[in-house]
């Protein structure tokens, strides 16, 4: 089932920043490492000196080496405490980056849940009055560009209430969507079908080369809505078998627009139920 994607804000996305940050933070990491061992390491031979000056005469010459070599232990300390310092600045910028990418992630899954929301069906997940509109416009321009015919198929449930009156609403809900199950299991990757609104659906044939080809995908949808409907609602099994009308136009010749050709094939679609045809065209 074709369905055309809707244009949407990009969300501000940036996975190179934060690899970029991770890896400054693990160079940054290394350096102070070096630094750290480095001061150490200066320290333990100061700690020598120290010991080889009070066991001997001081000489002026290791006295003066000692004291620059204290005042260079005491400078790669302090560096290797600032780069502590912006070690830790980063890793607090990556954990705020890391909770910005997850609220970005939640708002984008919001959108995009509000966006199926607003263009499919609840119930069975089909797109809704206002897709269809969309996907039925978009193919009329199409096929006036380049002279293709398209259809427009009108589909209704016979005698669908009984089984809400029988059965109760549950059972009338799980019909349906079986049957949208059914409807998109039948549907062309360029076709859409939708659900127009109680047992109604609205099916649209792009880019029909013959209109003879229409007729057997109409009963192949009758066909295929006639099958047995076995669910189970309360514990209770329910063998549904539910027949479907269909009208059927044609655009160009029963209409050049969207609405035109939906209230054509409703037309038609009465036709169909009271001769009990299955289907029938626009006369």
């Amino acid at each position: 089932m074709h369905m055309k994607t809707d244009p949407k804000a990009k969300l501000p996305e940036n996975p190179k920043q934060a690899k970029s940050l991770n890896k400054a933070l693990a160079q940054s990491e290394h350096v102070r490492e070096l630094v750290e061992e480095s001061a150490e390491e200066l320290s333990s031979v100061n700690v020598v000196l120290k010991e080889e000056l009070a066991e001997h005469a001081p000489v002026p010459e290791v006295v003066r080496a000692l004291e620059k070599s204290e005042a260079v232990e005491d400078k790669v300390q302090e560096a290797s405490e600032k780069l502590l310092v912006v070690n830790q600045a980063l890793e607090g910028e990556i954990r705020d980056r890391d909770m910005l990418d997850h609220q970005l992630a939640a708002v984008k899954e919001q959108e995009e849940a509000a966006r199926y929301a607003a263009f499919h069906d609840v119930l069975t997940g089909l797109p809704n009055r206002a897709l269809f509109n969309d996907r039925l416009e978009h193919g009329l321009a199409q096929a006036k560009r380049h002279g293709w015919t398209l259809a427009v198929m009108f589909v209704d449930l016979d005698k669908f209430k009984i089984i809400n009156d029988t059965h109760g609403h549950d059972a009338g809900d799980s019909v349906l969507q079986t049957i949208a199950q059914r409807l998109k299991e039948n549907t062309r990757d360029d076709d859409t079908v939708s659900r127009l609104g109680g047992d109604e659906f609205l099916y649209l044939l792009n880019e029909i080369r013959d209109d003879k080809d229409i007729a057997p995908i109409a009963e192949k949808i009758i066909k295929a809505i006639q099958e047995p409907c076995n669910i189970s609602v309360r514990d209770v099994n329910i063998g549904a078998s539910i027949k479907a009308s269909i009208g059927i136009s044609i655009f160009p010749k029963d209409g050049t627009t969207a609405d035109a050709l939906v209230k054509n094939a409703d037309k038609a679609m009465y036709r169909a139920k009271q001769s009990k045809s299955g289907y029938s065209f626009v006369q």
